[in-house]
């Protein structure tokens, strides 16, 4: 079984018992803490995923930084996963849970790459273009891509829109050739 798909499966798991206690919220945080933490730190991404390192040393690692910064659900789930050997999915499951807690909650993730970065003005219409298609409530990702030369591209799920002089230019030397 692919580690994506019991890393779903632990995420459902972890969603279903916030709801049951009614931490959802909380739990979010925790996973996006979770999240922004081995973004920033590789190396502790590193160490959880290390076979050779003791799992009684990990779960003493996730206590120092976990134990009393989040709630207690979070805190269980580290545990468990400790005692199963399964340290290095805690980041997929991170990944897992955020993307049904946008789906129980009605987010849509609209990432936008631009030349620079967007005025307010701009932001407010693409989170409204976003919202009128999809209905839900939207959740702007801004990345700024010298590359694209001018325009923007839009993905939001599956769709992309791209509007960008990079591709304009690419889609003319195809016609060229």
């Amino acid at each position: 079984m692919s580690d994506s798909v019991i890393a779903y499966r632990y995420a459902k798991a972890l969603i279903d018992l916030a709801l049951e206690h009614k931490v959802v919220e909380d739990v979010n945080k925790d996973m996006t803490f979770f999240k922004v933490l081995c973004d920033e730190n590789r190396q502790f991404l590193k160490v959880m995923g290390n076979p050779i390192i003791r799992h009684e040393k990990k779960l003493g690692i996730l206590k120092n930084i976990f134990k009393n910064r989040v709630s207690d659900v979070t805190y269980t789930i580290f545990n468990v996963l400790t005692k199963k050997n399964r340290e290095n999915l805690i980041y997929s499951i991170a990944v897992e849970f955020q993307k049904l807690y946008n789906t129980l909650n009605k987010i849509e993730i609209a990432n936008v790459s631009t030349v620079e970065e967007l005025t307010n003005e701009q932001k407010d219409q693409f989170l409204k273009v976003v919202a009128d298609a999809t209905g839900h409530k939207v959740e702007l990702i801004e990345n700024i891509d010298p590359a694209l030369i001018g325009g923007y591209v839009l993905k939001v799920g599956d769709a992309q829109i791209d509007t960008s002089i990079k591709k304009r230019l690419n889609d003319l030397k195809l016609e060229l050739a």
